[in-house]
């Protein structure tokens, strides 16, 4: 699968989940629907995933595609103004920050398969300090 984290930017301040957000990219040669995907997250050095939610209705990323995945509510002014730059948003309209920890590994998962996770390191190029195996 040819999925991809590429870019993990943390929230910019607290309770501002609309600047907290990930990039995903399609590198592959067909679409990809992260309909009934889930989002999970991990401690660094933990394989204990804990689930975020099922996204839905969620978003077709199509060969070549980028979606900026936001944390918040874009109706919530409290959440913050979400960017206007970029790839399109897609809001998960969660209460809490994904990023609490550098070396925290983020993946979307298909049914029990893990199509793409990324380790994020606030030291590295646009956030991604590495991938995670399954």
């Amino acid at each position: 699968m040819a999925i991809r984290i590429v870019e993990i930017h943390p929230a910019t301040a607290p309770g501002a989940l609309n600047t907290e957000w990930f990039v995903v990219t399609n590198d592959g040669e067909r679409p990809f629907s992260t309909r009934t995907c889930t989002l999970a997250v991990s401690r660094k050095g933990s394989k204990k995933r804990r689930e975020l939610g099922t996204i839905d209705p969620g978003f077709t990323l199509l060969p070549g595609a980028t979606m900026r995945v936001l944390t918040g509510n874009p109706a919530r002014k409290v959440h913050g103004a979400p960017p206007t730059d970029g790839p399109t948003n897609y809001s998960l309209f969660l209460n809490e920050p994904i990023f609490a920890e550098a070396g925290m590994t983020l993946s979307l998962v298909l049914r029990t398969m893990v199509v793409t996770s990324a380790i994020w390191d606030p030291n590295a190029p646009n956030g991604v300090g590495g991938t995670a195996a399954g």
